[in-house]
């Protein structure tokens, strides 16, 4: 590793530093998920965000677009939503000369942080709205093919699958998020900071750490941090471990319809390196594998009918995976 190198990990160790500060003005008591949103977007990622509502979701990625300084929109999904709607549509105008021409107009994806709140409240065919946007950063729309904004991330909030009027998201989609963040309820005295903070007539004010240039160079820096070849081998053990098809998962071929693909394990490869960052340490270690091996992983498995009769839960096979493939046991 170069000095170089050194001086900006540093550096940038800092001013995520003075960044989480600031967003625990407005999201009191939950630093957990501010370092796995922080991660994901250092990542260049989009993340998921699950949770009960009236839990701050909205709230932290307000916070999180002023204290990034990005430009951000939010979609409220409901089940009358349509995907023009987040999109954008060409309408037929007609100028003064009685000339017809066609004009498009963005819609709110046209930004650098997209909140979607309640993304499954909005039927398959609007949440698919968003595939080729999370994927490639631009949209086809009309034949031609529009770049969003630098950054592009998505942040979507998600009620849990059990409450009424929701829509399960599409395996492809859920792939796409490079992490799915459980939000639970505060502990006591959080949520006694929380009223005395919201209730008042003043709450608290959050200023601009980054700009959005130099959020793109702190993800280039994340991919220059270096990572050992025990992390690597950890990352590929926990992936293939928990595929059924393998040779690695075959102990799970009947709990697990299906398991991680390589995307996991790029998600993994970045996620380590983030969070090795936001810990204040110059390289990531087996432990940060495990750690992240919950949120980068419950999203891209899903249990068979088999096992969800037998009452498993994909947390418990995703723990026993990481103390397994890891020889460790996987981090609260």
């Amino acid at each position: 590793m170069t000095d170089e190198l050194v001086t900006r990990i540093e550096a940038l160790g800092d001013r995520l530093a003075a960044a989480k500060a600031m967003i625990d003005k407005r999201f009191i008591g939950q630093e957990k998920v501010v370092d796995l949103v922080l991660a994901s977007i250092l990542c260049g990622g989009h993340a998921l965000l699950v949770g009960l509502p009236g839990l701050g979701k909205t709230r932290l990625v307000d916070t999180l677009s002023t204290v990034l300084g990005l430009h951000g929109n939010r979609i409220q999904f409901t089940p009358d939503l349509m995907p023009a709607d987040i999109l954008g549509s060409e309408v037929l105008e007609t100028a003064a000369d009685g000339s017809r021409a066609f004009r498009f107009i963005e819609g709110p994806v046209f930004c650098q942080l997209l909140m979607a709140d309640e993304i499954n409240r909005a039927s398959p065919r609007t949440q698919s709205a968003l595939l080729q946007a999370m994927q490639e950063r631009e949209v086809t729309i009309a034949g031609q093919h529009r770049p969003l904004g630098r950054p592009f991330h998505v942040l979507a909030t998600q009620n849990p699958i059990e409450q009424e009027g929701t829509y399960p998201l599409p395996e492809a989609q859920l792939d796409r998020f490079l992490l799915q963040i459980d939000v639970a309820y505060p502990v006591r005295q959080a949520e006694r900071d929380i009223l005395l903070a919201t209730t008042g007539a003043t709450e608290a004010v959050v200023h601009p750490v980054f700009t959005a240039e130099e959020l793109l160079s702190a993800q280039e820096v994340i991919r220059r941090m270096p990572v050992g070849d025990s992390v690597v081998e950890a990352i590929l053990d926990l992936v293939r471990g928990c595929r059924p098809g393998e040779p690695e998962g075959a102990a799970l071929a009947g709990t697990l319809a299906w398991g991680p693909g390589p995307r996991a394990a790029q998600a993994l490869m970045l996620a380590v390196r983030a969070r090795a960052l936001l810990e204040g340490r110059l390289a990531p270690s087996v432990a940060d594998v495990a750690a992240l091996a919950q949120p980068v992983l419950v999203h891209r498995m899903a249990l068979t009918f088999a096992a969800r009769a037998r009452g498993e839960s994909l947390a418990d096979v995703i723990a026993a995976a990481t103390a397994r493939s890891l020889g460790l046991e996987a981090a609260a």
